[in-house]
């Protein structure tokens, strides 16, 4: 019976597996973002003549405002104010489920091809 060797990837197959990765990693992290799906905060609720005592800021946080480059409380009244928009949506969450078990299911497919072809080259058709 013949010793099974697998197959070596070349350079270019290996360079060409970091780029998909990177390309996949980019797309994953920043396409949301330029889409508008992720990291967006609502605008700046307006304080009239905004104060570092009516903007809930104590005088730790002044002194580190300060070092931020900060001096006035008007200068960072829009970062103080601004909210994270954490609004839910049901569609998105069902797109990322089917897409996450998509996935799943295309490598389990996948990998039962693969190895049956390994154990049929291995130990023959039975």
């Amino acid at each position: 019976m013949a010793r099974y060797i697998p197959p070596v990837q070349s350079k270019l197959g290996q360079v060409i597996d970091v780029i998909v990765l990177v390309v996949l990693s980019v797309g994953a992290l920043f396409v949301p973002l330029w889409l508008g799906l992720a990291g967006s905060a609502k605008l700046p609720v307006p304080v009239e003549n905004p104060t570092w005592e009516s903007l809930g800021q104590n005088p730790v946080m002044v002194q580190q405002w300060n070092k931020l480059g900060f001096p006035d409380a008007a200068s960072a009244h829009d970062m103080i104010t601004a909210r994270y928009d954490y609004s839910f949506s049901w569609v998105s969450l069902a797109v990322m489920v089917i897409v996450i078990v998509g996935y799943f299911v295309m490598m389990i497919r996948f990998s039962d091809i693969e190895y049956r072809e390994v154990i049929a080259e291995k130990f023959g058709e039975k």
